[in-house]
């Protein structure tokens, strides 16, 4: 059905004149009896379609249409049907060619039933051009690959370097080609060098000189046979994946020899260049985008920046601003200064991210936030617009950085000038300090934030030979506690207290849960409740500041004494996992690695910045050598003028050069010394030395003694010769206290200055906080005024609360060891690949390490259980009271404040949880429907604003969310897209027996009422959705009003029982009367207590609740509610194995349940579990190209 609507909604056929698609130019002959012969031109944009109509004056309308592209189109290979027929630049190129869905063009009978005979694409010379190119290949190949194989597809080159002198010029089509004439051009800083970043850049007289050389200019596309279709699938298919990384490392691997052996890099258009294979433009053009969007996305080991944050960097560095500087200015110079060639938007956007302080954004933040930069109550989404705010470098960057170590860094150069270094070199790996995050092709990147003074203890500690202590992650300024799990396996917990009977007291949320996103999406459904769940809470207070956390919660007794029974953090959702799995970045030598822990990328650094230490002590003995030279040539000379050894007057400067060389006097030491460390860079790297420097350092020739002669008569005077010799002096004595330090004593002196400031720094906000606690003094009395505080009682955690502490129960465990013990037999981290295209991690959503818990096997038969003995590597907890300012680690979904240049620069943008409502399926009183979470957004691209609108709706593209804070399968606590029951199984603290009811209506009844609100799901071993009826409990707690009658309705189904948390494995019973159902009180600490049947009966008709299922609203427009559409699914007979890679991300739409079959109860061995997924594991894979 949907193909057909395709067919006839998004097909064309042959017009002489089409209406209705605007900026349309179209050829006259279209559509006409000479149609074969004409060529559509897409171009890139509105300014490109300018420069194709001038050049149209000189090849004529007649056979040349125009049509001008918004951005990237949509990769159809893994579109929706409903997307495509969405989608407005499909169906328009599709009208304007004439194109028919289904049809087969292999016959060239069949292409006269086009209007356009050829398509021409004209992009930019850059690499987002070449991704368009790439997704046009991609869109003809995937609908109707035989057109490939006419000749249907070709480009227009265009120059993206021209080098002209006198009236010769010189055109070059990629920067590869350029750097082999300069480096062959002995003279070429002769020539004038333009560069043109597009097709805007050329002016109307060169677009008639291109399209007047055709034949130089139109590059033809040749199939070349199956290599070309593969080339193009792998670069465009999500089952691709793992070849696409393989792909890439082989293209770094490389690169990098090519580097080291001084070989020049391929590229593709040479003066001959007339034709190329698809296979040739994916491997040595497409390629080239990929890897530069890894570039954009992914942090660098060295110094944690990506190259927009690192170009911000240079800039403030560069300009060493004593003064403030608007935020909108800085963004401006920065663009100037360092070359950057992308929106000045998301520039902004990235120093305000640098400046961010609160909790949840950087441990030391690099700029100074001065005005609104944002607030833990909106995750910084709440900053001022950049014109209206300031900053300025910190105090502490440039300890961070020091700036004798600019001197060793191999500076990049863009247009002839120099712009940021390929890197800087921190004194501390600041990829940890304030964390990394980021999403390119084929890789993610996620690293939490650790403490700034442990990473200086431990760096001390290796400079001693020690080994570095492990280290928790930790946010400035959270005061909850962080513990561990498993093996980079996290639990992140806020803190709550219980006041007296009916009052609890939140005084901390959970890392980048924020506080206006939790009390919308916690607290208020907790206090209104729903038409399917009563109230939880009766009422609540705000007392919080924008630095605070303060909640005061009301509710009943009984309510109360239940949730504390049953995890106080799982009732309020204070819990959230988090995991670092996804440890890549690039390495100094520019390859990508991953990391298995947090000690690898510390011990890779120290021994890289030691290294440089050595450097930076080799070039500061040289410099200090020659600065000493040069003042003992100037003292002595002085000396010698003055005891009537030299005479200079009335003699010609030949005489006085020659006799300053015969006494033994040197040429400048300081400018022969560094022209010296100028040669051998420029020896290293000889194609990216600036022209203008490097001719001006050979410029002068013989000694050059201006140092000497230059020096004023009041040289001769006493004071200032005592001065000179006391100068000379102490630089001697300088040098030889260097010659006498080792490389580890300049690092220990660069740490205990930057902790010394830290320490200034951070008094300095603690005085600043409570600046606005004590006000003025109060006068009219008589004695020492009194200083009237403020700030109220109120806003500060109650002293009289009794802590709750929060609890990692056997099952938390049991699935962390379950996850290790995989990882260790060879399973694949999946979590790099379902973050690829997911958009960053939301404030307090569900993490895609989740896979892990997806893609279990099925079992039919039981399942082995994991004793609750069994103890986990190790829990240690961080618990951070008074740590200061919570890490901006760029791990949090993308920041609103994103640097990536890529995924249109706001990569980070945060998708705050959305609360969903729990549906109405049936329940038992102690066993509820274990229910998924999944927060679907569709990755957005760089330049494809447009597309956005049409791909945002599509399931298909639906992605499961990655957010910092994991939701592995036991993250119940997240907030996050719908209020579901916990994952991480809670065993509630024992509590006395609750009172029995006279009936067992009334029992379930009473638990109903009291907790029904909070649904916490389980999310089960197996990918399937299920009821287990030996399955461990959720408590009677948080389910749903049950009574007996309801039971004989529930489906009833044999599942294999899960991991570590199922008691018992009883076999299956023949169907029995309601009244043999017993429920078990809930003062047991069993896992499989709190009144689970032992049995129930096998469904009726269709599963209930697909149809009432709600969706509630979410925050971001872009994101996908899974309540709105359900898609239809029915029982899948495959192999669960089958449907569920383990090594793959799975996308799961959730059904309903809908249209299910009773299977009759039988006994005897259990019953294959049934699927309810329509979609495979695999359509979660890669979005590379949306």
């Amino acid at each position: 059905k949907a193909q057909t609507q395709l067919n006839k909604k998004c097909s064309s056929v042959k017009h002489s004149k089409i209406k209705g698609i605007p900026k349309l130019d179209d050829a006259n002959d279209a559509g006409g009896k000479h149609s074969l012969d004409c060529t559509l031109i897409l171009t890139e944009g509105d300014s490109a379609k300018s420069l194709a109509v001038s050049g149209l004056g000189v090849i004529g309308r007649d056979r040349y249409g125009v049509f001008p592209l918004r951005g990237k189109i949509l990769n159809v290979r893994e579109a929706s049907h409903k997307q495509i027929m969405e989608n407005a630049e499909i169906n328009n190129i599709i009208k304007i060619v004439g194109l028919q869905y289904k049809k087969s063009y292999e016959d060239p009978e069949s292409l006269k039933s086009l209007r356009y005979g050829k398509i021409m694409i004209m992009t930019d010379q850059d690499q987002d051009g070449s991704h368009i190119k790439g997704l046009l290949i991609n869109f003809i190949h995937h609908n109707w690959p035989s057109l490939l194989k006419h000749g249907f597809l070709e480009e227009f080159i265009t120059p993206i370097v021209k080098a002209s002198k006198n009236k010769q010029e010189l055109s070059f089509y990629s920067i590869p080609e350029f750097d082999e004439w300069k480096k062959h051009m002995e003279n070429h800083k002769a020539w004038k060098i333009k560069y043109y970043k597009g097709l805007g850049t050329s002016t109307a007289k060169e677009a008639k000189e291109y399209f007047a050389d055709m034949e130089r200019h139109r590059i033809l596309f040749r199939y070349a046979g199956p290599e070309d279709d593969a080339a193009i699938t792998l670069a465009f298919s999500k089952k691709k994946i793992d070849d696409r990384k393989e792909w890439l490392t082989n293209f770094m691997e490389d690169r990098r020899q090519r580097r080291l052996h001084g070989l020049p890099e391929q590229f593709l258009y040479g003066t001959a260049t007339k034709h190329l294979t698809y296979n040739d433009f994916i491997n040595k053009e497409l390629i080239l985008f990929s890897n530069s969007d890894n570039e954009r996305s992914i942090p660098s080991l060295v110094d944690g920046l990506k190259p927009g944050q690192r170009k911000v960097l240079f800039t403030c560095f560069k300009r060493n601003d004593k003064r403030e500087v608007k935020v909108a200015q800085l963004a401006g110079s920065v663009a100037e200064m360092s070359a950057y060639h992308h929106g000045e938007q998301a520039l902004m956007m990235t120093i305000v991210n640098l400046a961010q302080n609160f909790v949840g954004s950087n441990n030391v933040n690099l700029l100074q936030p001065i005005g609104q930069f944002g607030t833990r109550l909106h995750g910084g989404k709440d900053a001022a617009s950049p014109r209206y705010i300031f900053t300025m470098l910190s105090p502490l960057a440039r300890l961070l950085f020091p700036s004798v170590d600019d001197n060793l860094l191999k500076f990049l150069y863009d247009d002839n000038q120099r712009v940021e270094p390929e890197w800087y070199i921190p004194i501390i790996p600041m990829v940890l300090v304030n964390g990394a995050e980021g999403i390119g092709t084929g890789w993610a990147c996620k690293l939490p934030n650790y403490d700034t003074r442990e990473i200086v203890n431990n760096v001390r500690r290796m400079l001693d030979g020690l080994d570095p202590h492990p280290m928790l992650p930790n946010y400035k300024n959270f005061k909850g506690t962080i513990q561990e799990l498993g093996q980079n396996q996290y639990v992140v917990s806020g803190e709550i207290f219980v006041v007296d009977r009916n009052t609890v007291e939140i005084t901390e949320l959970p890392v980048r849960t924020w506080t206006q996103v939790y009390k919308e999406q916690v607290l208020e459904p907790m206090l209104n409740g729903t038409e399917k769940t009563p109230a939880l809470i009766s009422d609540y207070k705000e007392y919080h500041t924008d630095t605070t956390v303060k909640f005061v919660v009301k509710m009943t007794e009984e309510k109360l004494a239940q949730a504390e029974a049953a995890g106080l953090h799982k009732v309020f959702k204070l819990q959230t996992s988090l995991t670092c799995n996804s440890m890549v970045l690039f390495d100094h030598m520019g390859c990508l690695k991953k990391y298995e822990t947090v000690q690898d990328i510390l011990k890779e650094f120290f021994d890289l910045r030691l290294h440089y230490y050595s450097l930076r002590k080799e070039w500061l003995v040289g410099m200090l050598g020659a600065e000493s030279t040069k003042l003992n040539n100037q003292a002595r000379f002085i000396l010698e003028k003055i005891q009537g050894k030299i005479t200079i007057e009335n003699r010609s400067k030949r005489d006085l050069i020659q006799m300053l060389v015969q006494r033994g006097y040197e040429s400048d030491p300081v400018k022969a010394w560094k022209e010296a460390q100028e040669k051998a860079a420029e020896e290293e790297d000889p194609q990216n030395q600036n022209d203008d420097a490097s001719s001006a350092s050979g410029s002068t020739s013989g000694p050059d003694f201006n140092y000497i002669l230059n020096m004023s008569l009041w040289s001769l005077t006493k004071e200032k010769v005592e001065e000179l010799i006391k100068h000379r002096d102490s630089k001697e004595r300088e040098l030889n206290d260097l010659k006498r330090k080792s490389s580890s004593d300049l690092w220990k002196e660069d740490l205990a200055a930057f902790v010394e400031e830290l320490e200034k720094v951070e008094a300095q906000e603690r005085e600043d906080v409570l600046a606005g606690m004590v006000g003025k003094p109060i006068k009219g009395k008589v004695g020492k005024p009194k200083m009237k505080k403020l700030q109220l009682e109120e806003t500060m955690p109650s002293p009289f609360g009794r802590r709750i502490v929060p609890q990692i129960t056997s099952a938390m465990k049991a699935d962390a060891s379950r996850k290790l013990l995989k990882k260790k037999k060879g399973d694949t981290d999946s979590l790099a690949i379902k973050m690829e295209f997911d958009e960053e991690f939301g404030g307090a959503q569900a993490e895609g390490g989740g896979d892990d818990s997806l893609n279990t096997t099925a079992s039919a038969t039981k399942t082995p259980k994991i004793k609750r003995e069994k103890k986990e590597p190790g829990t240690r907890v961080r618990r951070t009271p008074s740590s200061t300012k919570s890490s901006g680690k760029k791990v949090k979904k993308r920041n609103p404040w994103s640097d990536d240049e890529s995924k249109s620069e706001s990569d980070l943008e945060e998708n705050e949880p959305v609360i969903i409502p729990r549906d109405s399926l049936l329940r038992r009183a102690a066993a509820e429907r274990p229910k998924y979470t999944f927060d679907f957004s569709e990755e957005e691209d760089d330049a494809d604003d447009d597309d956005d609108a049409n791909n945002n709706n599509d399931l298909d593209e639906l992605k499961v969310k990655a957010s910092p804070v994991t939701n592995d399968r036991e993250d119940e606590f997240v907030p996050s897209d719908s209020l579901e029951k916990d994952e991480y199984d809670f065993s509630p603290a024992k509590s006395k027996p609750s009172p029995e009811k006279t009936s067992q209506e009334k029992k379930n009844q009473d638990f109903g009422n009291i907790f029904s609100f909070p649904s916490y799901s389980q999310k089960t071993d197996d990918d399937t959705t299920k009821l287990d009826s030996d399955e461990e409990d959720s408590t009677p707690v948080f389910s749903s009003s049950f009574t007996p009658k309801q039971a004989e309705k529930i489906p009833s189904k044999t599942v294999a029982a899960k991991k570590g948390k199922s008691k018992v494995d009883a076999p299956p019973k023949p169907k029995r009367a309601p009244k043999a159902k017993k429920v078990e009180t809930i003062n047991s600490d069993s896992d499989s207590e709190f009144g689970i049947p032992k049995k129930t009966a096998a469904p009726k008709g269709k599963g209930r609740g697909a149809k009432k299922r709600k969706a509630s609203s979410s925050e971001n427009e872009g994101e996908y509610n899974p309540g709105k559409k359900t898609p239809k699914s029915t029982p899948s007979k495959k192999s669960k194995k089958a449907a569920f890679d383990q090594d793959s991300d799975v996308e799961i739409f959730q059904s309903g349940f809908a249209s299910e079959t009773a299977p009759k109860p039988r006994t005897g061995r259990a019953r294959k579990e049934v699927k309810y997924f329509a979609e495979s594991d695999e359509d979660d894979d890669f979005d590379m190209f949306n």
